[in-house]
């Protein structure tokens, strides 16, 4: 990766916060390439899959929660732990409980990123290799952390379309290097991609002449569309209205 300045900024405290959804995930959990996997299986099956790439909670329940909705969409949906369990509920159980003083939050993430660089494309393709057909079609989804290797993988020919929601780690080149359409799901308030830096990037795409798609939700901050506290009505409209939107995304582009 080049030496340009962050659009979306590297990993900062609200990273780390937000609330734990209930639910039960009716998915599985097993190794790609030796990488823990979680797996959402449709039960009507649009032949296409959804690959997920997590926040810095990895295998969350949330994220468990968000990977079973697109599977109700048809699409079977995988997460990949790059963390490898090492992800933020290890340093902080609930949304009251503070991180360790003595938790290093930048070299955690250069240690993750680094597996990340070097695994999410051969991942993809044991993902491929694994669970597609000739016929399957990829979307590639990513929150926080993710966001970059969704562009990383958007720049190829191996998905179809991709979106990623409250980004961080994002430079001009991710936007610049599009070969698929994005849809970009931003919040008003968000440390990582603040209104100037976001209208930065549309800069970039407009002048390239990518396909995307924006939608920014008033209001909210980094992580309203994982960690959304469900007792509020209007946190809740966001996050379902941000994966509604990705998933006709998704529809849109991949259909035969």
């Amino acid at each position: 990766m080049s030496s340009q300045e962050y659009i979306a900024q590297p990993l900062g405290p609200c990273c780390a916060t937000g609330h734990i959804h209930t639910g039960v995930p009716r998915g599985r959990i097993e190794p790609v390439i030796d990488i823990p996997t979680y797996i959402a299986t449709p039960e009507h099956p649009n032949g296409n899959i959804v690959l997920y790439l997590p926040d810095v909670w990895g295998i969350s329940n949330n994220a468990s929660l968000l990977a079973d909705a697109f599977a109700d969409a048809g699409y079977r949906t995988l997460i990949m732990d790059y963390f490898l369990g090492d992800d933020m509920s290890v340093y902080r159980k609930s949304k009251d409980q503070p991180l360790p003083a003595s938790f290093d939050q930048a070299a955690w993430r250069t240690r993750h990123a680094a597996f990340a660089n070097e695994n999410v494309s051969k991942w993809t393709s044991a993902v491929a290799s694994q669970f597609g057909t000739p016929k399957t079609r990829y979307a590639v989804v990513g929150y926080c952390f993710g966001a970059p290797y969704v562009c990383n993988l958007l720049a190829t020919d191996m998905v179809s379309a991709g979106a990623f929601a409250h980004p961080t780690l994002l430079k001009e080149e991710h936007f610049s290097s599009l070969k698929q359409p994005l849809l970009l799901s931003c919040a008003e308030n968000d440390h990582a991609i603040p209104t100037e830096a976001r209208n930065k990037a549309l800069d970039i795409l407009q002048r390239a002449g990518k396909r995307y798609h924006l939608q920014v939700f008033q209001g909210v901050a980094h992580g309203f569309a994982t960690r959304a506290d469900l007792d509020d009505p209007y946190q809740v409209w966001c996050k379902e209205q941000s994966i509604r939107a990705i998933i006709q995304w998704f529809n849109l582009w991949l259909k035969s």
